[in-house]
């Protein structure tokens, strides 16, 4: 299939899926296509409210169209699918958004099509769940009718740093042949190069375990926290010390929640106990980053009774609600889970975050947030290091105590 014959549909136009879409509409025809009509509204008048691409990114994506109608992709020859992959209240994976994409793209599918996947999933998911509802729906037959591919995204929400052309990119496809046009085609993009896996069952694997791996890192250095906390140790202060080793990783004690690492674990942790396996490593890791809210509530109240700060009626200012740094994500913020923590041991807590939109978090949360601070608290909780909120914290007057557990203040 040469350039001329490519017809991209990059389906999910958020984080991962509109940045994918700018770097193909400079090459070939690239729709971006998401159901939600008001998303691709914005995106049509040339604004993302996900800040990851600016207006004249999107305007120098010479061949990129949008659309949310079947219709607009039905020409379409290759399907990229970008949708979330989430899990429901029992922590189980949740394939519904895989699985109507799937079918979705039965009712457009040809002949000769490839459909790659770059959903975040357990190995196996892409060809024993995903490709068996393509051809159901479509009664196309899969690697002789069409074909499939899988390349993990790998964007960093909120990082202007590593864009999606500068990260190495992992590909794979259903036949060697199509692994080499899938590959081809990432390279025509991706300006850090590509890496070919064996089969789509390792890219998946591999995907996975980059979150994994990061997820049990910060567990380590979240019971270490605890451990030093007994010891009244600066946690920070042995971390720069250890780090002066040039292969000690650094990483800090923090919140791990959004859309990968606080949920990527758990596809793993199932598929495993599908086989019969239960990774206690990775298991425990999980328990000890979910609890972290309430761990840190805790300590806070400790902190506070230890300075003789009466906690009654005390006000809270919660500086911080989306799940990271200097980005407007609110998905999965365990913030809330804070923020609910410190509800419950009694505190009257006031949100302030610059970059959160504050609709976003009523309708997803049911919370009113501040985009502006006030001066509405007598103690501040740091959950969340924002530039602007540093910035405020470390001009505030020295009597207000600032809970910092991360050291971010100097």
């Amino acid at each position: 299939m040469n350039v001329d014959e490519k017809k991209i549909a990059i389906i999910g136009q958020g984080y991962v899926g509109l940045p994918l879409a700018v770097e193909f509409g400079k090459k070939f025809k690239t729709i971006g296509f998401d159901i939600n009509r008001s998303r691709i509204e914005e995106l049509t008048a040339g604004v993302d409210s996900t800040l990851e691409c600016s207006a004249e990114e999107l305007a120098n994506s010479t061949y990129l169209g949008y659309g949310c109608e079947l219709k607009d992709i039905a020409d379409c020859n290759i399907y990229i699918v970008t949708v979330p992959t989430p899990i429901n209240a029992i922590k189980q994976p949740d394939l519904t958004p895989l699985i109507k994409a799937s079918e979705m793209l039965g009712n457009v599918i040809t002949k000769g099509n490839i459909v790659i996947y770059e959903s975040t999933v357990y190995p196996g998911a892409t060809e024993e769940d995903c490709i068996p509802v393509v051809e159901k729906v479509s009664g196309l037959t899969f690697n002789v009718d069409f074909f499939a591919g899988y390349s993990p995204e790998r964007i960093n929400p909120g990082d202007k740093e590593h864009r999606v052309t500068n990260i190495l990119k992992v590909t794979s496809g259903s036949t060697p042949a199509v692994a080499e046009e899938i590959d081809s085609l990432y390279r025509s993009i991706i300006t850090a190069g590509t890496h070919k896996a064996s089969s789509i069952k390792v890219a998946e694997a591999s995907k996975v375990i980059e979150n994994v791996q990061r997820d049990v890192n910060i567990a380590l250095i979240n019971e270490l926290h605890q451990v030093f906390n007994k010891m009244d140790i600066n946690t920070k202060e042995v971390i720069e010390a250890a780090s002066t080793k040039w292969n000690f990783m650094k990483l800090l004690p923090g919140l791990v929640g959004g859309h990968c690492i606080g949920v990527d674990p758990y596809y793993l942790l199932h598929k495993s106990q599908t086989k019969g396996y239960i990774p206690d490593l990775i298991r425990q890791a999980r328990e000890i980053n979910d609890v972290m809210p309430a761990y840190l509530a805790q300590d806070f109240l400790h902190k506070l009774i230890k300075r003789k700060i009466n906690p009654v009626d005390c006000r809270v200012g919660l500086f911080g609600f989306t799940f990271k740094d200097n980005c407007p994500d609110i998905r999965n913020t365990k913030v809330y889970d804070l923020y609910l923590a410190l509800i419950d041991l009694g505190f009257k807590v006031t949100i302030f975050d610059p970059w959160a939109d504050v609709l976003e978090v009523q309708n997803e949360y049911k919370l009113e947030i501040n985009s502006n601070v006030t001066n509405d608290f007598d103690v501040a909780f740091l959950a969340v290091g924002h530039t602007e909120l540093i910035e405020y914290l470390q001009n505030i007057d020295s009597n207000v105590f600032v809970y910092d557990f991360k050291g971010l203040l100097n």
